[in-house]
């Protein structure tokens, strides 16, 4: 009684689902749930054939269509080859969230099969089994497994190398490198081939253009393996505004008119920095800020308004200009006047 009177729609949904999509005999053990399966953006992965090495990671993600709550219980794999990471475990009505999915090409070598169980235990129970698959190669090796350059600050170029490592045929090639994305540069150097070992080093650079934000693809380099040409790289980023500013909104509350009210704001950049100016049109004459003279990581800037005469509420945006940088950040400014009753 208690689930069917916080869960009711939910039910309604799952019983359905059941009725109209299973056999009438299946084991409780091979039990499908459509209401889960329905969040999933994918059922199942094929990683492809990889190199050994490589990083072989995957997001697969979870929507929560309904009006109650989900929960993730627990999710489990089926082999040491794989492991899973989920973003959060609770999720509103309308959230979104992922769960990320590597499978290790280190440790392991050939085909490899595997499986990843996702188990909800609110609103209802229900359990989704993901099939996970690779084939990885043995004769060629990628150090690192790819191009990782965790934080970057928007704007900046960075470039990394790989390092690949083929044995077998002598005139084994890499005949060519797609890239289909304008914020990447990729170029190849061969540096060995003797004994049966081929060696080049793969340079991947990110560039200036980069949007902000998690920075997630893919190059594929092409071979002349008859079989399978092909080797994925991942590419793996997090573009940062190289300057940040707290709080975002500088809330001054209600003021009488002629108040004067200083609230401190915090810049924080990368390396050391000096904030040339603060300004906004509106708020010229009713707002001053405290610049500090010396270079810092993190500039704390007391800024102090004097309330109009006039009754008013007041939304506007400040711009903060850094001594070098081109594109000033900002913050909002709210407040309101209002006399004394």
């Amino acid at each position: 009684m208690r689930v069917a009177a916080t869960c009711r729609s939910l039910l309604a949904v799952l019983v359905l689902g059941i009725a109209t999509s299973l056999p009438a005999q299946v084991p409780a053990e091979r039990q499908r749930y459509p209401w889960a399966e329905k969040m999933l953006s994918a059922l199942e992965h094929d990683f492809g054939v990889v190199a050994r090495g490589a990083d072989t990671r995957h997001r697969i993600e979870i929507t929560n269509l309904y009006k109650e709550d989900v929960h993730i219980q627990q999710i489990t794999t089926s082999c040491g080859c794989t492991a899973v990471r989920p973003s959060k475990d609770t999720l509103a009505s309308l959230e979104k969230a992922y769960i990320e999915i590597t499978m290790d090409t280190k440790k392991f070598l050939n085909e490899k099969n595997s499986s990843v169980t996702v188990v909800f235990d609110k609103p209802l129970y229900a359990e989704v089994r993901i099939p996970i698959k690779a084939y990885i190669r043995s004769d060629v090796v990628i150090t690192p497994g790819g191009a990782e350059f965790g934080g970057v600050a928007r704007g900046a170029e960075v470039e990394r190398k790989i390092g690949i490592s083929y044995a077998g045929r002598p005139e084994w090639k890499i005949r060519d490198i797609v890239n289909k994305n304008n914020h990447l540069a990729v170029r190849l150097q061969e540096t060995n081939r003797a004994n049966n070992r081929v060696s080049y080093d793969l340079f991947v650079t990110l560039k200036g253009t980069a949007p902000r934000g998690d920075f997630r693809d893919q190059i594929t380099l092409v071979t002349d393996d008859s079989g399978n040409p092909q080797i994925p790289v991942m590419i793996d980023a997090r573009i940062e505004d190289e300057f940040t500013v707290n709080p975002t909104v500088v809330d001054f509350g209600t003021l009488a008119p002629g108040a004067q009210v200083t609230k401190n704001i915090v810049v924080r950049g990368k390396k050391p920095f000096k904030v040339a100016k603060i300004e906004n049109e509106m708020l010229a004459n009713a707002m001053e800020s405290k610049l500090p003279a010396e270079a810092k990581v993190v500039q704390i800037v007391p800024i102090t308004l004097t309330a109009p005469a006039d009754e008013t509420t007041v939304t506007e945006t400040l711009h903060i200009t850094i001594e070098g940088s081109t594109e000033p950040i900002e913050c909002k400014v709210f407040f309101k006047v209002a006399a004394k009753k």
